[in-house]
């Protein structure tokens, strides 16, 4: 009895040692976590995190577990960067090879990376990601002035997952895109300036170049009406730059998207859609907003000063009573419609599923859908935030990447494309300031 009362206390003894071991080893050795990147105050598009408000579009704080798969993201997209300072999404006949330091990189996914890290906080002299924001700039400007004057695109690449599913001069449009976000943040470069500003000159000049009769672009590919649809965007973003944009050529685009949806009918045309909805409703979205939002300012406006009755509808009737012309009644009156019908219709559950699993075009499309109702002021943005957020939080994948489960598999373009999604809220002044006509 006493042998046991012995071996009792002794066990005692030694799992407390065990126990008070086990606890100083795990206070002093560090946890190996993320923490939640947060761009500086002011900084890139000064609306940042709930810290400052654009006009009737105050911010909301970002939710930490939304911050804390932003981190995870960036962390793993900057190690995913090659030595040449692109990105790659690789070939749509090996989408097997998953692996982003093994396959070419492309100007298409080095562009959407790009636009990510900016919008994510950080810049070409400040934030965590400068040096790679840098080196991908130099990767797109030294292909913008390598191509031939007479090309549509601004690589001898062909056959990527991006221009297979999207289409051929996918790369030109998207380098645009994102020469036009970046222009503002090289006045502490005047040389680097100007090749920015050239090159996207140059850009802007092949997308036009590149425009078919009916405003959408040559060589679609399988979903060519997303290409079509991110034509236009760049086109519009380059002009609020200062860029030598034809107003024709950026009117057409727009009305290619806008006459892919009925209003009146809820009729979709899919043909080069893939025969997704989706795709083409999120195209139509962002085509129309614009207009949209003047529609109802100035509709606003009339009902202040007594003008039109309080619940006047915006019809072309009522647009011409407040001092549209008759054309310009119709076309707005249409847009308005438009936006209005196809906002709604994007964000429906059956719709947002798109082909059926995500995929690129998906993140593409509900990217699309979110800026839309940010550039018309449209305050609803954030509701579809919450939703849409919540969708891709649950789809991250353990090392913090993106990958799609059909076409646009790439986990470097999903990933970039998913990064915009989580960090639009960053960017409300600036695509509130383009959705403002002048």
């Amino acid at each position: 009895m006493k042998n046991l009362k012995i071996s009792m206390i002794t066990l005692v003894v030694v799992s407390s040692c065990i126990l008070l071991a086990f606890s100083f080893r795990r206070a002093v050795e560090p946890k190996k976590q993320y923490k939640p990147f947060v761009p500086p105050k002011g900084c890139v598009f000064r609306t940042v995190m709930g810290e400052e408000s654009s006009d009737q579009h105050a911010a909301f704080k970002t939710p930490e577990s939304v911050q804390l798969s932003i981190t995870r993201g960036l962390s793993w997209i900057a190690k995913s960067q090659n030595e040449n300072g692109g990105w790659g999404a690789g070939s749509h006949y090996r989408q097997d090879i998953t692996n982003p330091h093994a396959v070419q990189t492309d100007p298409a996914t080095t562009a959407m990376v790009s636009m990510a890290l900016l919008r994510s906080g950080s810049t070409l002299t400040t934030g965590q990601y400068s040096q790679q924001l840098k080196k991908a700039l130099h990767y797109l400007l030294a292909a913008v002035e390598g191509s031939p004057a007479a090309s549509y695109n601004i690589t001898e690449l062909t056959g990527t997952q991006i221009q297979t599913k999207l289409g051929a001069n996918i790369d030109v449009i998207l380098t645009a895109q994102f020469l036009s976000n970046v222009v503002d943040y090289t006045q502490h470069d005047g040389a680097l300036k100007s090749r920015v500003k050239k090159s996207l000159n140059t850009c802007v000049a092949k997308i036009q170049r590149a425009q078919d009769r009916d405003g959408s672009t040559v060589g679609s590919g399988w979903a060519g009406v997303l290409q079509s649809s991110f034509a236009s965007n760049a086109l519009e973003s380059a002009q609020s730059v200062g860029a030598s944009v034809d107003e024709n050529a950026l009117q057409k685009a727009k009305d290619f998207q806008k006459k892919n949806y009925d209003a009146k009918t809820g009729d979709v045309k899919t043909e080069m859609g893939a025969g997704i909805m989706l795709y083409s409703v999120s195209g139509s979205t962002r085509a129309s907003a614009k207009e949209a939002r003047k529609v109802e300012e100035e509709m606003e406006r009339a009902k202040r000063d007594g003008r039109l009755a309080q619940n006047a509808p915006a019809s072309a009737d009522n647009l011409r009573k407040i001092g549209f012309d008759q054309d310009d009644a119709m076309k707005y009156s249409t847009a308005y419609e438009v936006y209005q019908s196809a906002k709604i219709q994007a964000q429906r559950e059956d719709i947002i599923d798109g082909f059926g699993s995500n995929g690129g075009e998906e993140f593409l499309s509900y990217l699309q859908t979110g800026e839309s109702m940010i550039i018309g002021n449209d305050n609803t943005w954030k509701t579809w935030y919450d939703n849409t957020s919540g969708r891709i939080l649950k789809i991250q994948n353990n090392d913090g990447s993106w990958s799609g489960h059909h076409c646009i598999t790439s986990p470097v373009f999903c990933t970039a494309t998913c990064l915009l999604i989580l960090s639009v809220n960053n960017d409300v002044e600036k695509l509130h300031e383009l959705g403002r006509e002048k």
